[in-house]
C-alpha cells in the first residue's frame, strides 16, 4: 500500500502561508506584535482541516481513525518544523534584532535567547497542532453506530 503524500504536501503548503503572512506582517513593521500570531492558528487549522478532508477521501472506505490521527499529525509537524526554522533563521540572519524588539512589546524582564523564542514558536506549534488532530479526529473519525438496532417505541423493553 502506498504511504500517503498528502501529510508531507500540505505540512509544506501551510508552511509557505504560514511564511508569507509573517512576511506580509514584517512589510508593515507589525511582525513584532505577537498578538497577530493568532492569524498562525487559523492558518493551521485550516490547512490541517483541507488536509484531513482530502486523506479521507484518498483513503474512502479504509479509512482507520489511527491512521487519519497519524496524518493530521504529521501534517502539522511538518508545517510547524518548516516555520520554526524559518523563524529561527528570519530571527538571526535576516533581522538580528527582530526577537529583541518583539520581547520588548512584551515588556518582560527576562534574559530570553533567541532559542528560546524558537522553542517556544515550536511548542505552540505543537500545541496548535494536537489540539486541531483530536478536535478533526472527532468530525472524520468511522462511526461505530450500528443501523441494524430498531429504535425504542416506548419508555420501557416489553
Amino acid at each position: 500500500m502506498n504511504k500517503s503524500k498528502i501529510p508531507m504536501v500540505f505540512g509544506i503548503g501551510i508552511a509557505v502561508v504560514l511564511i508569507l503572512v509573517f512576511l506580509i506582517f514584517a512589510s508593515f513593521g507589525l511582525h513584532t506584535n505577537p498578538i497577530f500570531s493568532l492569524f498562525n492558528g487559523v492558518i493551521m487549522a485550516y490547512g490541517m482541516f483541507l488536509a484531513i478532508k482530502m486523506y479521507k477521501k484518498e483513503k474512502g472506505d479504509l479509512f482507520k481513525y489511527e491512521k487519519g490521527f497519524v496524518a493530521t499529525f504529521l501534517t502539522g509537524l511538518n508545517a510547524t518544523i518548516i516555520f520554526s526554522v524559518f523563524f529561527a533563521l528570519y530571527g538571526s540572519l535576516i533581522e538580528p534584532d527582530y526577537i529583541a524588539t518583539m520581547l520588548g512589546n512584551w515588556s518582560t524582564h527576562y534574559n530570553t535567547s533567541e532559542g528560546l523564542v524558537v522553542f517556544v514558536v515550536f511548542v505552540m506549534g505543537m500545541t496548535t497542532t494536537m489540539v486541531l488532530t483530536l478536535a478533526y479526529m472527532q468530525l472524520f473519525k468511522p462511526s461505530w453506530n450500528t443501523h441494524s438496532r430498531k429504535p425504542s417505541m416506548g419508555l420501557g423493553s416489553v
